[in-house]
């Protein structure tokens, strides 16, 4: 079940999965944390299994369309559905025309196998190709 964990955005256990997210180093962390503390649009959710928060997501409502600004598993739970399973709350929650992200080429798969499509943005950051991922939510169909 996803939480809202901007309150308890200093805790370790969310500094940590940030730094899955983002360049993992203290500057880019703590940048991360401030954007989310000062941007009222900037919303944060954490995935708990029992007691451990095992992931984020981190996310804005643009018009119709939800953009994606980070979403992270602990390592040692990854490949278990748990990022499927926080976009789809997120786009149950929020009920957007289109989910946009941009990722690394690590994370493309990702991406893919969601449904999403994937296009290249060329490189961003010396030696980094960036992507951006599209899913167009389909409306579900009136039933008579």
């Amino acid at each position: 079940m996803l939480l809202n964990i901007k309150s308890y955005i200093r805790k370790p256990e969310v500094a940590e999965l940030f730094s899955y997210a983002v360049f993992p180093d203290d500057h880019s962390v703590e940048k991360t944390v401030s954007e989310y503390e000062n941007n009222e649009a900037w919303q944060l959710y954490g995935y708990e299994d029992g007691e451990l928060l095992v992931g984020l997501t981190g996310y804005e409502k643009a018009g119709s369309d939800l953009i994606l600004h980070h979403i992270a598993v602990i390592p040692e739970n990854r490949g278990l559905g748990y990022g499927r399973g926080m976009i789809l709350e997120i786009m149950t929650k929020e009920k957007p025309e289109k989910v946009i992200a941009e990722t690394d080429e690590e994370a493309v798969d990702f991406y893919r196998n969601l449904g999403f499509v994937v296009n290249s943005l060329g490189e961003q950051y010396p030696g980094i190709e960036r992507f951006r991922c599209v899913y167009e939510v389909e409306e579900a169909a009136d039933v008579d």
